[in-house]
């Protein structure tokens, strides 16, 4: 019996009533793991931390989970979970309800000053909406755009078309229903009546009906003890006095977690286990299926040191300090707006400090600045607009400037408040080069580990020598079907280019790129030998792109580069650039020697981060196609690999080509993980290889599209 990945109706109508339990919580923060798992983290007078996890991928589940049960805290946060933190950020938590019988929970969280909706949806794709006071859809997880309902930012949140709720039909509608079918009981009961295969069979079971009863043959002694049967089961669910279980096989493997015993599980003759609450069995079910998994995938422990989580570790270190540095940028350059607002708004800032300060000199209390304050406002004074609040116990008054709200100290003016500002600026600037420091120590003590790991492999290596049959093993691999493979083996190293864009050209020529300005800046300064080959592209806003002749710790050689690998490089170049994100179909590029490539500017001109400049003639190639190919290799390493179709398709299994289009980069990494589920047998290793986070690191940045053959 496969494990359940996806809640019920009747579980989520269970499931409401426990969650309802933690009314009042406050949220503290919010996590987005990947694409599909969403973890907020809140604070109960009575339970202390509460930890919610609402999944809408393949496994689709939404309850409290213990801390010890929860992932780590990603790296650098992403605008989805950055724009939760800033709408949640100290809201209670109001409460949550079904929507009808659906599989669709949503949330009520209150603050002072804006409250906000989210829905969560966990049936078919999956998706979770994020709703203002209105109902307006702020951002969500996927956008949705068909004829019967549209989800996308800034439409008015639409639900599924409503459907029969079996928990309040009555028994006439119920005749009605049940009447209305061609077909047996159980899959009438689980189709018009929306209860799904596993409660349907369990309420034939209750009411003593023979499942397979045609609808025909079935008469009002058979209805009334379905409907009989339908009463019990709500009762129990709106009771909330419930008897969790946690249902295993034979070997101990968990299949399924229920709000009170099945009997339908009990004739299958699986073991449970009882929870003193469902919510509980959820947890640990869920938990235990993720364990499971994993040690299924696991190889046979050895001596050998796991070098692969120390690798893992250092990485998670790395995202943190580079989310540590991207804030301190944001902090800084919000600091300095503020400041120069103070200047662009001088004569209004003076007019507020002024006004308030004498009246503080001739012993108004702050209440009653405030209150005059408000009255100006009332009166369409814009001094006294500016003003959005007054701490009278700090002595500041907080005015806002072009959106932006500024704090300025009432017994400063405006130069002295502006030059605070300024010197904060500075302040979160020289935090941000510690922070710069301390994370290319972690780089180094990075590449000491996996320096380490491939010494071990070595002596591994030297020590088996090499055996008879190894190569035909090679050759028994390369000529699997690997898309009709119940279980492919995940063989995986983390490589040092692979924080970058990059691909193997189909001559074997290693080609890197800039996922940013940061990262430009690097491979220039850091990477670029001068036997080695710089591209860069017509329109603003492309990845430096360079095709190395060797290795970073090799020795640097002059090579012949073939045609087919500039030609390639040209178009990894056209395709992660601006030229795919404006939707256009074509681009063209350039080639020069790394000796042509500068950061020293013309004299009076100033150069941005991440950009150079170039001198002397340069190779162009024109009319270069905007397409890439996104594939899953599975010989030799197994991992997601896009770039250039001639240099991807032929070292994958199988492949998709993108080109640019309608969809947002998200939602279309999860377009092509949905088509590579239809092409893969063994859906646990392209979970774990190719998931739609993994496909979107080699999706160019813009919308795209599907090519169809």
């Amino acid at each position: 019996m496969d494990p359940k990945r996806e809640l019920t109706s009747v579980d989520l109508a269970a499931l409401v009533t426990e969650l309802n339990r933690y009314e009042g919580a406050k949220v503290d923060k919010a996590y987005l793991y990947g694409d599909d798992l969403l973890r907020f983290r809140m604070r109960d007078f009575d339970r202390g931390r509460v930890e919610l996890i609402l999944e809408v991928g393949d496994t689709k589940r939404a309850h409290v989970a213990d801390p010890e049960h929860v992932p780590d805290a990603p790296g650098r946060p992403p605008n989805f979970a950055m724009m939760l933190r800033n709408r949640l950020s100290g809201a209670d938590f109001a409460g949550v309800e079904q929507f009808e019988f659906d599989r669709i929970l949503v949330f009520e969280f209150e603050r002072d000053d804006e409250n906000t909706r989210i829905v969560v949806e966990l049936f078919g794709q999956g998706n979770v909406a994020v709703l203002d006071e209105t109902g307006e859809v702020v951002q969500s997880l996927e956008t949705v755009r068909l004829k019967s309902r549209t989800v996308a930012p800034g439409s008015q949140y639409e639900f599924p078309s409503s459907r029969l709720d079996p928990l309040t039909v009555g028994y006439e509608a119920f005749v009605r229903n049940m009447d209305d079918s061609d077909t047996d009981v159980v899959r009438t009961l689980a189709t018009q009546l929306n209860l799904g295969g596993l409660y349907a069979e369990e309420v034939c079971t209750r009411a003593g009906v023979e499942k397979t009863t045609a609808i025909a043959e079935a008469g009002e002694t058979e209805y009334r003890a379905l409907h009989d049967a339908l009463d019990d089961l709500r009762t129990r669910l709106r009771s909330g006095e419930f008897d969790p279980r946690i249902y295993t096989d034979d070997d101990g493997a968990v299949v399924d977690a229920t709000p009170f015993p099945l009997k339908e599980h009990e004739r299958e003759g699986l073991d449970s286990e009882a929870y003193d609450s469902f919510n509980d069995a959820l947890d640990a079910y869920f938990y235990r299926l993720e364990v499971e998994e994993e040690s299924e995938a696991e190889e046979p422990t050895s001596t050998r040191p796991d070098f692969e989580a120390e690798i893992e570790k250092k990485k998670r270190i790395i995202d943190q300090q580079e989310g540590a540095i991207e804030g301190f940028e944001e902090q800084a350059e919000t600091e300095r707006r503020r400041a120069e607002l103070l200047y662009a708004n001088y004569d209004l800032v003076d007019e507020v400090l002024s006004t308030v300060r004498e009246a503080r000199e001739e012993g108004v209390p702050w209440d009653e600045i405030r209150e005059t304050l408000d009255a100006g406002a009332e009166q369409g004074i814009p001094a006294a607009e500016a003003v959005v609040d007054v701490d009278g116990s700090e002595g500041t008054v907080t005015i806002e400037l072009d959106d932006t709200e500024v704090e300025v100290d009432v017994d400063d003016g405006v130069e002295k408040n502006a030059d605070r500002l300024y010197t904060e600026a500075k302040r979160v600037e020289e935090k941000k080069e510690g922070a710069l420091a301390a994370i290319e120590n972690t780089r180094e003590e990075l590449e000491a580990v996996k320096k380490r790991r491939d010494e071990w492999e070595a002596e591994d290596e030297d020590d088996e020598g090499e055996t008879e049959g190894e190569g035909e093993a090679d050759d028994e691999f390369a000529d699997r079907d690997w898309l009709s493979m119940e279980s492919i083996p995940i063989r995986s190293s983390e490589e040092w280019y692979e924080r970058f864009r990059w691909f193997h050209t189909s001559d074997g020529f290693l080609v890197i790129g800039g996922r940013n300005a940061d990262q430009n800046e690097e491979i220039v300064t850091k990477y670029l030998n001068k036997h080695d080959l710089f591209f860069h592209t017509q329109a603003h806003g492309g990845p430096v792109t360079i095709v190395k002749a060797t290795g970073p710790s090799e020795p640097s050689e002059e090579v012949e580069f073939p045609e087919s690998t500039k030609e390639e490089a040209a178009q990894f170049a056209v395709s992660y650039s601006s030229t795919w994100k404006e939707g256009r179909y074509a681009g063209e590029a350039y080639m020069v020697t790394p000796d042509q490539v500068s950061k020293t500017p013309e004299s009076g001109e100033y150069i941005e981060k991440g950009s150079f400049v170039i001198r002397g003639d340069r190779t162009y190639f024109r009319d270069v196609a905007a397409e890439v190919a996104v594939g899953v290799q599975c010989e030799g390493q197994t991992r997601v690999l896009g770039g250039p179709p001639s240099a991807i398709e032929e070292r994958v299994a199988t492949s998709i080509r993108v080109q640019p289009g309608r969809y947002a980069q998200n939602d279309a990494a999860k377009m092509l993980y949905r088509e590579f589920k239809e092409r893969f047998a063994d859906q646990s290793f392209l979970r774990k290889v190719a998931s739609p986070d993994k496909i979107q690191e080699f999706l160019p940045p813009g919308g795209s599209e599907i090519v169809e053959d």
